[in-house]
Protein backbone atom coordinates (compact mmCIF):
# COMPACT_ATOMS: atom_id res chain seq x y z
CA UNK A 1 0.00 0.00 0.00
CA UNK A 2 1.45 3.32 -0.90
CA UNK A 3 0.69 5.55 2.20
CA UNK A 4 0.44 9.30 0.52
CA UNK A 5 1.96 11.29 3.95
CA UNK A 6 5.66 9.62 3.06
CA UNK A 7 7.75 11.14 0.49
CA UNK A 8 10.27 8.17 -0.94
CA UNK A 9 12.62 8.19 1.93
CA UNK A 10 9.85 7.50 4.67
CA UNK A 11 9.68 10.90 5.96
CA UNK A 12 6.05 12.48 7.31
CA UNK A 13 5.10 15.06 4.41
CA UNK A 14 2.05 17.04 3.60
CA UNK A 15 0.00 16.24 0.35
CA UNK A 16 -0.17 17.98 -2.87
CA UNK A 17 -3.38 18.66 -3.89
CA UNK A 18 -2.80 21.56 -6.43
CA UNK A 19 -3.41 19.49 -9.86
CA UNK A 20 -6.78 17.92 -7.80
CA UNK A 21 -10.30 19.09 -8.93
CA UNK A 22 -12.55 20.91 -6.76
CA UNK A 23 -15.57 19.09 -5.56
CA UNK A 24 -18.27 19.27 -2.95
CA UNK A 25 -17.02 16.68 -0.36
CA UNK A 26 -18.76 15.52 3.19
CA UNK A 27 -18.10 14.09 6.31
CA UNK A 28 -19.97 12.74 9.84
CA UNK A 29 -18.33 11.41 12.49
CA UNK A 30 -19.16 10.70 15.97
CA UNK A 31 -18.33 9.69 18.99
CA UNK A 32 -19.87 9.57 23.08
CA UNK A 33 -19.39 11.15 26.24
CA UNK A 34 -20.14 8.96 28.97
CA UNK A 35 -21.89 10.45 31.98
CA UNK A 36 -22.67 9.28 35.43
CA UNK A 37 -26.73 8.30 36.15
CA UNK A 38 -26.18 12.01 37.82
CA UNK A 39 -24.93 14.20 35.40
CA UNK A 40 -27.78 12.83 33.24
CA UNK A 41 -29.78 13.97 34.95
CA UNK A 42 -28.02 17.36 35.48
CA UNK A 43 -28.06 17.54 31.75
CA UNK A 44 -31.69 16.22 31.03
CA UNK A 45 -32.80 19.08 33.87
CA UNK A 46 -30.22 22.03 32.37
CA UNK A 47 -29.28 22.63 35.86
CA UNK A 48 -25.68 22.43 34.99
CA UNK A 49 -23.01 24.19 37.66
CA UNK A 50 -21.49 26.20 34.56
CA UNK A 51 -24.38 26.74 32.53
CA UNK A 52 -25.44 25.77 28.95
CA UNK A 53 -23.43 22.44 29.24
CA UNK A 54 -24.96 21.38 25.08
CA UNK A 55 -24.57 25.08 23.75
CA UNK A 56 -20.61 25.37 24.84
CA UNK A 57 -20.00 22.01 23.73
CA UNK A 58 -22.37 22.45 20.15
CA UNK A 59 -20.16 25.67 19.45
CA UNK A 60 -16.52 24.13 20.96
CA UNK A 61 -16.68 21.23 18.11
CA UNK A 62 -17.37 24.18 15.51
CA UNK A 63 -14.84 25.98 16.72
CA UNK A 64 -12.84 22.40 16.68
CA UNK A 65 -13.23 21.80 13.40
CA UNK A 66 -12.73 25.18 12.18
CA UNK A 67 -9.07 24.65 13.58
CA UNK A 68 -8.16 21.11 12.55
CA UNK A 69 -5.32 22.40 10.69
CA UNK A 70 -3.68 24.02 13.72
CA UNK A 71 -3.66 20.76 15.64
CA UNK A 72 -3.06 17.94 12.70
CA UNK A 73 0.30 18.62 11.05
CA UNK A 74 -0.39 17.48 7.75
CA UNK A 75 -3.84 18.70 7.71
CA UNK A 76 -4.78 21.11 4.47
CA UNK A 77 -6.22 24.35 5.68
CA UNK A 78 -9.16 24.62 3.36
CA UNK A 79 -12.76 26.61 3.16
CA UNK A 80 -14.99 24.79 5.68
CA UNK A 81 -19.00 25.46 4.43
CA UNK A 82 -21.16 23.98 6.76
CA UNK A 83 -20.37 22.38 10.34
CA UNK A 84 -22.85 21.26 12.24
CA UNK A 85 -22.54 19.39 15.94
CA UNK A 86 -25.48 17.97 17.64
CA UNK A 87 -25.50 15.96 20.85
CA UNK A 88 -27.92 13.20 22.34
CA UNK A 89 -28.55 13.33 25.81
CA UNK A 90 -29.14 9.33 26.28
CA UNK A 91 -29.28 7.24 29.21
CA UNK A 92 -25.70 6.53 29.20
CA UNK A 93 -24.12 9.82 28.71
CA UNK A 94 -24.25 11.96 25.36
CA UNK A 95 -23.63 10.96 21.60
CA UNK A 96 -22.24 14.09 19.64
CA UNK A 97 -22.32 13.59 15.82
CA UNK A 98 -20.60 16.23 13.48
CA UNK A 99 -21.45 16.88 9.85
CA UNK A 100 -18.74 19.14 8.13
CA UNK A 101 -19.09 20.43 4.19
CA UNK A 102 -16.57 21.79 1.59
CA UNK A 103 -15.88 22.52 -1.99
CA UNK A 104 -12.47 21.87 -2.09
CA UNK A 105 -9.95 19.73 -3.20
CA UNK A 106 -9.64 17.34 -0.41
CA UNK A 107 -11.65 15.49 2.54
CA UNK A 108 -13.18 16.74 5.44
CA UNK A 109 -12.52 13.72 7.80
CA UNK A 110 -10.57 15.23 10.31
CA UNK A 111 -12.36 17.91 10.69
CA UNK A 112 -14.98 16.07 11.14
CA UNK A 113 -13.57 13.89 13.98
CA UNK A 114 -11.76 17.30 15.76
CA UNK A 115 -15.73 18.67 15.80
CA UNK A 116 -16.38 15.55 17.75
CA UNK A 117 -13.37 15.34 20.30
CA UNK A 118 -13.45 19.15 20.92
CA UNK A 119 -17.31 19.37 21.36
CA UNK A 120 -16.21 16.15 23.86
CA UNK A 121 -13.80 17.89 25.67
CA UNK A 122 -15.73 21.24 25.84
CA UNK A 123 -18.60 18.81 27.32
CA UNK A 124 -16.55 17.58 29.84
CA UNK A 125 -15.03 20.71 30.83
CA UNK A 126 -18.64 22.29 31.57
CA UNK A 127 -20.04 19.12 33.39
CA UNK A 128 -16.80 18.04 35.42
CA UNK A 129 -17.43 19.46 38.75
CA UNK A 130 -20.64 16.96 38.59
CA UNK A 131 -18.25 14.06 36.91
CA UNK A 132 -14.75 13.70 37.24
CA UNK A 133 -15.08 10.68 35.46
CA UNK A 134 -16.41 10.99 32.24
CA UNK A 135 -15.36 9.11 29.42
CA UNK A 136 -14.84 10.35 25.65
CA UNK A 137 -15.39 7.09 23.74
CA UNK A 138 -16.27 5.32 20.42
CA UNK A 139 -15.03 8.68 18.00
CA UNK A 140 -14.85 7.83 14.52
CA UNK A 141 -16.13 8.71 11.04
CA UNK A 142 -19.48 7.45 10.31
CA UNK A 143 -19.56 8.42 6.34
CA UNK A 144 -17.81 10.84 3.61
CA UNK A 145 -18.85 11.55 0.13
CA UNK A 146 -17.50 13.03 -2.83
CA UNK A 147 -13.56 13.52 -3.88
CA UNK A 148 -11.45 10.67 -5.99
CA UNK A 149 -12.02 7.39 -3.74
CA UNK A 150 -16.10 8.73 -3.88
CA UNK A 151 -18.54 7.90 -0.74
CA UNK A 152 -18.16 5.63 2.18
CA UNK A 153 -20.64 4.41 5.02
CA UNK A 154 -19.39 2.59 7.74
CA UNK A 155 -20.69 -0.74 7.54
Amino acid sequence: MNLTHLDESGAARMVDVSEKPVSVRTSTASGRVLLSEEAVAILRSGDTPKGDALGVARIAGIMGAKKTPDLIPLCHPIALHGVKVSLEILDEGVLITARVKTADKTGVEMEALTAVTVAALGLIDMIKAVDPAAVITDVRVEEKTGGKTGDWRRP
